[in-house]
């Protein structure tokens, strides 16, 4: 039998940390199934999805959080996937002037419509002519079969005049 494992792993980032980390997952019979992973400040923060008998899933988590040699901080939940409703998945693409909040603004309007945030991605550019920053978020999203997409772009165009959406389903 298998166990699904999601982790989020955390450290000072160096050479030959994915590497070490998969190593642990494969000495317990592990599979890596998916991740996600980014250095953000000279930090490595990321998040891994594996499976891994049951009978091996309490070593693999106690070998990877107790270990002071990696200098990762690993959190890990099994997995609990429960039965899916019926949902569509969108691509958002976002831009507008940078301003405080803007992402707390955008994931409400987001949840408000019906959605539910599966991916995001946000950062800043400087805007071609002034170079004020801009900010850019891409995102995919699910929201539920009844909900119209165009509900979710005003929902978020509502969040001011500046911002322009565009979505693709």
């Amino acid at each position: 039998m298998k166990t699904s494992l999601v982790l989020t792993v955390l450290g000072n980032d160096r050479p030959g940390l994915v590497s070490s980390l998969a190593d642990r997952v494969a000495c317990h019979g592990g599979n890596w199934l998916e991740s996600r992973m980014a250095r953000l400040a000279g930090q490595f923060a990321g998040i891994v999805r594996i499976e891994c008998p049951s009978d091996q899933a309490d070593a693999l988590i106690e070998e990877l959080q107790n270990n002071a040699a990696t200098g990762l901080t690993i959190l890990a939940a099994r997995e609990e996937a429960a039965e899916p409703l019926a949902r569509r998945t969108l691509t958002v693409d976002v831009v507008g002037n940078d301003r405080p909040g803007i992402v707390r603004e955008l994931s409400a309007a987001i949840a408000n419509a019906g959605g539910n945030i599966e991916e995001l991605t946000t950062g800043l550019e400087s805007a071609p002519m002034s170079g004020q920053p801009m900010f850019r978020a891409h995102g995919i999203l699910s929201i539920p079969e009844h909900v119209q997409s165009a509900a979710l772009v005003a929902a978020i165009e509502g969040l001011g005049g500046d911002l322009t959406v565009d979505v693709t389903v």
